[in-house]
């Protein structure tokens, strides 16, 4: 197997991701800034490098000739992006741009980019496909969404698949980040005082995917010939709100509450995918069900804390 570089390899989805990759025979080097991830999280095996991709500094220690880039670092919350918009742009844009530059030196043969559901904006009450018009409501959303422009610009030099991804759960999620991640915040809430604090109307509705299937159209899109110059919605394609999501939690918690406070800037009420390019471009047809993977997740969540 060739050589592949894997930004954000700290963070809960990269780490996992790295690990899939490593248990398949690949070399890994893997880069991360740990300004979110954290050091134990980065598999055994992994050849790691701290580093900021948006410096082309730290872009220059990466070794050359990685065959696949798989970019899942960067600031990954709505929320947070507002904070400081131009971090955001630094760590979502101006990283992805000195990556394509990287590929181009180095002849890599594609990069798949982490983007997101939050590019969509506002939807109406129907599964969203691709081609829906994208209209973020978060600086966040903006930077993804631009990031997949420069993609595009550079597309015929160095192949690209996008994968918009919807709202990853499950273990290795960090239960202290109160402002990233729908069901680990609640989860995490749950547990430390029975109390759910949810920002935003519980009518809002969502696509909640599981980690392990989440990992897996990672890895099929690092090889598949139909994914290529594509970009690709990772959902299930399933429609929750956020008040089943409460009353799933509350069964695995049991005893908590929860109270509706305010709401989160930038928010959008309702999302859910369309996966008929997903499916047929990575011949995904299953998904670990909300019920099943959120067991999964309290379990892990429950002995983590004990």
């Amino acid at each position: 197997m060739g050589s592949i570089l894997i930004t954000g390899v700290a963070g809960f989805i990269g780490s996992k991701v790295a690990d899939r990759f490593l248990r398949e025979g690949y070399s890994v080097v893997g880069i991360d800034d740990l300004s979110s991830g954290r050091l134990e999280n980065v598999p055994r095996g992994v050849n790691f490098i701290r580093g900021d991709l948006a410096r082309a500094s730290d872009i220059d220690n990466l070794p050359p000739r990685c065959q696949l880039i798989l970019h899942l670092a960067g600031q990954s919350s709505g929320e947070i992006s507002f904070d400081d918009p131009v971090a955001d742009l630094s760590k979502n844009v101006v990283s992805t741009l000195n990556l394509i530059k990287y590929g181009l030196t180095n002849d890599s043969e594609r990069i798949i980019f982490a983007s997101s559901m939050s590019v969509y904006g506002s939807v109406s009450n129907s599964p969203v496909p691709e081609s829906h018009p994208c209209s973020p409501l978060s600086c966040y959303g903006v930077g993804k969404l631009s990031a997949e422009g420069y993609l595009k610009v550079y597309g015929s030099q160095l192949p690209y698949v996008c994968l918009r991804m919807f709202n990853v759960y499950g273990p290795g999620q960090d239960l202290t980040n109160l402002r990233q991640g729908m069901v680990s915040i609640y989860l995490a809430q749950a547990l430390s005082d029975r109390h759910i604090k949810v920002k935003g109307s519980v009518q809002r509705f969502r696509d909640f995917i599981f980690i392990d299937d989440v990992v897996e159209a990672w890895y099929r899109a690092a090889s598949s010939s139909s994914a290529l110059g594509r970009t690709l919605n990772v959902g299930t394609g399933l429609r929750t709100t956020v008040g089943e999501l409460l009353a799933k939690i509350r069964d695995l918690v049991p005893g908590s509450e929860y109270s509706v406070v305010g709401a989160t800037p930038g928010d959008q009420n309702g999302i859910f995918a369309d996966t008929s390019l997903l499916r047929s471009c990575l011949a995904i047809e299953s998904f670990t069900s909300l019920e099943t993977g959120l067991q999964i997740f309290a379990d892990w969540a429950k002995h983590k804390r004990s």
